[in-house]
């Protein structure tokens, strides 16, 4: 019972003594002025420079494991604290060395014995030499340069606050940073700006510090001397080497704190404000560092082992700074563990209760979507040739570059209900293609359209339709040999994708993507944009005659001379239909040589007079208004002709071209496409002037 409440109890009056460090911090600073007036015993003498040799080790190694000055920005309190206890001891010191000196070395303390016997060596002129360059290397070398540069530091620092200011000023107007953040960094820079300030003055400090211990040893050795022989009877060598030693050995135990503080200092100011109570600030900064901690109770426990240095006081010290240093990491260690494992739980609460979907997200529509069987999915992994993915990348590439138009992402699902080597092709949800593949094997077509005199699997294309064949990848090169075509099934689903896509460009077309095609246009052509839009024709308008143009898979990527057209044809008329054909006929170049075959040239079936004439005929009302109102029977005559002719054309290895007068051209178009869609349809104004033709007949 007792032992537990005696262990209950220290950590108990250690937590007491943790949370009153405010009384703790004044009792020191009061003991610090208590010593300038009472005597302190030599023994007392010996723990308080040890103290003040441990806490300069303390900022020294503080100064070299902090990141930025501003995490010491306690500096220059820290500083003076260590200089007055420095003052006091050197103080009590010296009363102990007058008023004791006569009685021996160890008159001040064991401390100061074995300082001065260690450096002076049984020599005192060695032991003032070496006291005085060490003080001159503080006063003049590391004192004066730190000083210099917080000067610098604090002045520089001074002239860059109103920039610094406007600075975060901008950039809280410009919306890059909230309030909070530039409350953050407005207060960062009044405590840099005091810290330098500060910086610039405790220099000061450590320069009277030197001053004050050149003068403290110089009054020490005269009056010993004076003190010993005339007071205490002793002859002149003995005062001398006496008095001596014992100020020599004081003023090492003053300025070696003391010049480790420069250091430190000098390190600060070369790597600068306050918020909160003194004590704070001093015990929760230098207890931040636990490392610099465990660094400084090595340094002691090795000095401990030096030659005539007391062994207890600072193996003492170094043991309760070991300790303090595992206990910090120790604490460290479990604020981590602790963070850790609250964000692990958090991660686990996010996992289990996912965030529900918002219920618009189940209005999106997909503008392509490829559904794929399970005994597909390896297209899209395959590594042994080009992916599905790839394939479809390079579509999008080469649909761009060729029409002008940039198609939407094409989405792959996998879709459990359908056969296995089954894909379906959807546009905005709608089914517009389905087909039938053998992952594992090679589709073989006849260029021609005839059936292929090879052993495999019957079936046909399923872009155009043509007889196929699935054979082995083993037989690849005996049908290239017979000049047959032969696909992959990954180009098989591309080349259907392909002509889906230009079969539905002009519904692809969105409001949004000719936005975007006019925002993307060089900057010398937005002019003829803003001019356009919407003072002569509105934005749908232009939406419009683009849709007209693709539906005939004529290519938009000449989108200036496409407006250019627009504009001039909106000087006369606001039918879409007729600037769309004046349009065409802007692009007559493009679109001739579009249809030119390998020779360059042209090849037409004409429209004779007489059909000519019964479509002029057969339109109705004026101007905008024009539409065709021809009987059914001739309508089923003019198609069956059309077909006859087109059929015949093909049977020769022909793709021919209808040629029409521009008035009836997008009337006859109508009718074409409802029978022959891929059936280009011309006018004689778009027919370019240096281009070939070739006529193959007439309808």
């Amino acid at each position: 019972m007792s032992d537990t409440a005696t262990n209950n109890a220290g950590p108990g009056l250690a937590a007491q003594l943790s949370q009153r460090s405010d009384i703790m911090m004044a009792l020191g600073v009061v003991g610090i002025l208590v010593v300038l007036f009472l005597p302190m015993p030599p023994w007392l003498l010996d723990i308080c420079l040890a103290l003040s040799i441990t806490f300069a080790v303390m900022i020294l190694m503080t100064c070299l494991f902090i990141e930025k000055p501003l995490d010491l920005n306690a500096f220059p309190t820290i500083l003076l604290v260590s200089t007055m206890l420095r003052l006091a001891l050197n103080v009590a010191s010296t009363r102990l060395i007058l008023s004791n000196g006569h009685t021996g070395p160890s008159a001040a303390g064991h401390v100061i014995e074995a300082f001065g016997s260690f450096v002076m060596g049984g020599n005192f002129v060695i032991g003032i030499i070496v006291f005085a360059v060490l003080l001159i290397v503080n006063f003049m070398v590391i004192t004066k340069g730190s000083g210099r540069i917080a000067e610098v530091a604090a002045r520089f620092s001074l002239d860059a606050m109103p920039g610094k200011q406007m600075a975060i000023d901008a950039d809280l107007s410009s919306g890059l940073i909230n309030e909070d953040e530039a409350r953050r960094r407005r207060r960062e820079l009044e405590d840099e700006s005091t810290f330098f300030g500060s910086m610039d003055g405790a220099a000061k400090y450590v320069r009277g510090d030197a001053v004050a211990g050149l003068l403290i040893t110089f009054i020490n050795i005269i009056a010993g001397m004076i003190v010993g022989v005339a007071q205490n009877g002793m002859s002149f060598a003995d005062a001398a080497n006496t008095y001596t030693l014992l100020t020599v050995g004081d003023g090492l135990v003053s300025q070696i704190p003391a010049l480790i503080v420069s250091t430190a200092a000098g390190l600060l100011v070369t790597k600068a404000g306050v918020t909160g109570k003194t004590d704070q600030a001093l015990f929760s900064q230098l207890s931040a560092y636990p490392r610099a901690i465990g660094v400084s109770a090595f340094l002691l426990f090795c000095l401990a082992l030096l030659p005539g240095i007391p062994f207890l006081p600072f193996a003492v010290l170094s043991g309760l700074l070991g300790y303090t240093s595992y206990a910090l990491t120790r604490k460290k260690e479990e604020e981590v563990e602790n963070e850790k494992l609250l964000q692990q739980q958090q991660e686990e609460k996010e996992k289990a209760k996912p965030a529900e979907e918002p219920i618009t997200s189940a209005l999106a529509i997909d503008p392509i979507r490829l559904e794929l069987g399970y005994g597909l999915l390896p297209l899209i992994n395959d590594d042994s040739g080009i992916r599905l993915t790839d394939q479809i990348r390079a579509l999008r590439r080469q649909i761009a570059s060729e029409m002008g138009f940039v198609m939407p992402s094409v989405r792959i699902l996998d879709n459990m209900q359908l056969q296995a080597n089954t894909y379906v092709i959807r546009l905005k949800e709608a089914e517009v293609g389905r087909g039938d593949i053998r992952p594992n094997m090679l589709m073989v077509m006849d260029p021609r359209g005839e059936q292929v005199a090879l052993p495999g699997e019957a079936t046909r294309e399923p872009a155009f339709g043509l007889p196929a064949v699935w054979v082995e990848r083993s037989m690849k090169e005996e049908a290239s040999f017979r000049g047959y075509t032969v696909v992959d099934p990954s180009t098989v689903i591309t080349t259907h994708i392909t002509e889906v896509i230009k079969d539905n460009m002009a519904e692809l077309l969105s409001y949004a993507e000719v936005q975007k095609l006019l925002d993307d246009l060089p900057k010398e052509h937005q002019k003829l944009v803003a001019d356009l839009i919407p003072g002569m024709i509105s934005q749908s308008g232009v939406q419009r005659i683009l849709q007209n143009l693709l539906n005939e898979r004529v290519s938009i990527r000449d989108l200036p001379t496409i407006l250019e057209g627009i504009a001039e044809a909106c000087g006369y008329t606001q039918n879409v239909v007729m600037i769309t054909e004046h349009v065409r006929a802007r692009l007559a170049r493009q679109i001739s040589h579009d249809n030119a075959d390998a020779q360059g040239s042209i090849p037409l079936i004409n429209m004779s007079p007489q059909w000519e004439q019964r479509f002029m005929e057969s339109l109705v009302g004026g101007g905008e208004e024009k539409q065709l109102a021809m009987p059914p029977s001739e309508l089923q005559e003019f198609i069956n002709t059309v077909r006859m002719t087109f059929e015949e054309q093909a049977h020769a290895g022909e793709l021919p071209v209808l040629l029409t007068s521009p008035m009836i051209r997008p009337y006859v178009r109508s009718i074409i496409e409802r029978f022959r869609p891929a059936t280009v349809v011309m006018s004689q104004n778009e027919i370019h002037p240096k281009i070939k033709i070739r006529t193959l007949g007439q309808i």
